[in-house]
Formats: structure tokens, C-alpha cells, sequence
């Protein structure tokens, strides 16, 4: 699936209270989860030790940082809506976040948006985009929430 693209204020209001797709899916590996230990010092067991998360643990195995999995929305926001004539765009806030679920090793997840609102804040553009994102063969998403985005386009 190809991404929207938004090149105006004009262009993004078209979709205001739609929904704006879904990424591909991407697998979580366990390298994936040790780097991301290593990057945020957060080495506790239940995402690094393998053995010990299936002995142990009340999953079966090791899962995700629920960060990791919010820190990978930059990546599939942008398979989702292709915001083009930019001159800056701040991530501006999060709401409503909640962790539903836990993300397994070698599951495979994937960001569904959609556009909440739309302001357009003396020429400063506040999206908030309701998203979810899906594991696949689960029926509850791994976290939900609102992000707001600010965009600034260059005309």
C-alpha cells in the first residue's frame, strides 16, 4: 500500500476523521530488544534473558520494551502518510498512550492511524492521530493512544 500524500493544510483536511491506512508489518526481533536494552540501560530480564523468560516468565518468552514498540512509530507513520513541502515537523505530545498488550519476540506488528483533528494554528498545523498498534494474530493491539504532531509547511 502506498502512503497518502499531504502537501497543504488543504491536503491533510480531506481526511479529517478518517482513517489514514496501515503500515506493513515488522517482526521484533531479539536483537532488536537487546539493542534497545543497551540503548536505555534497561536490561530487565523479562526482554533480555530468553531461558530465564520461558522458565520464569508469564509470557513464554522474552517481550518488548513497550518503548521500543512506541519508538518504532516514526518508521511506520511514514509507510502510513507521506507529509511532503515541510519546513518542520515537531512530535508534539502523546495521549491517552495505554501498553494493552505485550509484544512476544518475533511477533510482527504494524501502526493503523487515523485522523482525529485537524487545526490550523496561525499557519502552524496541530494533528492529532488516533493510532493502534496491531500484533498480528491478536485481537488486542499492543498499545492505542493519540499522537499530536505540529507541521510547518514551507508554502
Amino acid at each position: 500500500m502506498s502512503p497518502v500524500i499531504i502537501g497543504s493544510f488543504a491536503e491533510f483536511e480531506q481526511y479529517n476523521g478518517q482513517e489514514l491506512g496501515a503500515s506493513e508489518y515488522f517482526k521484533i526481533t531479539q536483537e532488536q530488544i537487546n539493542r534497545f536494552a543497551v540503548a536505555t540501560h534497561d536490561h530487565q530480564w523479562i526482554h533480555t534473558n530468553p531461558e530465564r523468560a520461558k522458565a520464569e516468565g508469564a509470557f513464554g518468552n522474552t517481550i518488548a520494551h513497550g518503548y521500543l514498540t512506541l519508538s518504532i512509530v516514526p518508521y511506520l507513520w511514514e509507510q502510513i502518510v507521506d507529509v511532503r513541502n515541510l519546513k518542520m515537523m515537531i512530535n508534539y505530545g502523546i495521549e491517552s498512550l495505554r501498553f494493552a498488550n505485550p509484544v512476544l519476540v518475533d511477533s510482527e506488528v504494524r501502526l493503523v492511524a487515523k485522523l482525529k483533528s485537524l487545526a490550523d494554528l496561525r499557519g502552524t498545523i496541530k494533528a492529532e492521530v488516533q493510532v493502534k498498534l496491531e500484533i498480528k494474530g491478536q485481537k488486542k493491539p499492543a498499545f492505542s493512544g493519540v499522537l499530536i504532531f505540529l507541521y510547518h509547511f514551507a508554502s
